[in-house]
């Protein structure tokens, strides 16, 4: 298949493919278009995720066919499931549920601090069931997470994850791939591992409660403090702090002990945003 800088090849309005008849596009990343669509037979609107046209090498098309094969086997309310994945006139499509926004969206607009902690938890309890299942995503952000109407939050894009290796003393072993901005450090030089994964959940905790996200070189506090001070409990504080560690051996060891901690300090995180709402302290 030729290669261009240009893809000849984008689908238009009301385009069929197979049993889809094509809306508009949606999202465009570095690998993939991703598209509104029809499913003509189900007659329900579904997302499809098609590797840019122009890019395909037998690479490429593994990497997606991982991508299927990993989420198939994920079975958990803050994953996105899969509803098919095939070849369809030449192409590898991966159908999805179609979400109503992405968290990135929903973040463009004020989160009421209970709102955020119902977020925060379904992420973290979403990694962890990855994490379970020997699953680094290597790519947490909030554009690969998507909102249902009701208020559930779904992790998508395991396009750059892989299944954990274990070496003799059990670490993990993955791709340097990622998104710079929520990229811990260790996986900017190749070397991720579930506390990676730690890392981006800890940057979204603080985009969450502050609206601010942390930028390298990490020291904290990060800009944004303050408003992290006014909102949230001290224990939460620690939380986030500990996710946020430079040194990985200092965070969390996977999703599911932040999971646990973070379980632990939310009653009285919930509790201490009640008092300073009723001071007028937090909006």
């Amino acid at each position: 298949m030729p290669k261009t800088q240009s893809d000849t090849s984008l689908l238009r309005a009301r385009q069929r493919l197979g049993k889809y008849r094509i809306e508009r596009r949606i999202a465009q990343g570095g690998f993939a278009h991703v598209y509104q669509a029809l499913d003509t037979i189900e007659g329900v609107r579904v997302a499809l995720k098609m590797p840019h046209q122009y890019n395909v090498t037998a690479s490429m098309l593994d990497t997606f066919q991982r991508e299927a094969r990993l989420v198939a086997k994920l079975d958990h309310p803050n994953i996105l499931p899969l509803k098919d994945a095939s070849f369809i006139d030449g192409r590898f499509v991966i159908a999805c549920k179609l979400g109503e926004k992405t968290l990135s969206d929903r973040l463009r607009n004020r989160v009421s601090f209970e709102t955020a902690l119902y977020l925060i938890e379904q992420m973290i309890d979403g990694v962890g069931y990855a994490h379970r299942n020997k699953i680094i995503h290597c790519d947490i952000k909030p554009d690969n997470m998507i909102l249902l109407p009701d208020g559930r939050l779904q992790l998508m894009d395991f396009g750059i994850a892989k299944v954990a290796q274990h070496t003799i003393v059990k670490t993990m072993i993955a791709s340097g791939s990622g998104t710079v901005g929520y990229m811990a450090p260790e996986q900017a030089m190749g070397r991720p591992s579930a506390r990676s994964d730690v890392f981006a959940l800890g940057l979204i905790m603080y985009r969450i409660l502050t609206g601010t996200l942390p930028e390298w070189p990490f020291d904290w506090p990060p800009a944004g403090y303050t408003t992290l001070r006014r909102k949230a409990h001290p224990d939460l504080i620690g939380v986030i702090r500990k996710s946020l560690e430079l040194r990985p051996s200092k965070r969390y060891r996977d999703a599911n002990e932040l999971y646990r901690a973070f379980k632990v300090v939310k009653a009285r995180s919930l509790k201490f945003a009640s008092k300073k709402r009723a001071r007028g302290a937090v909006t």
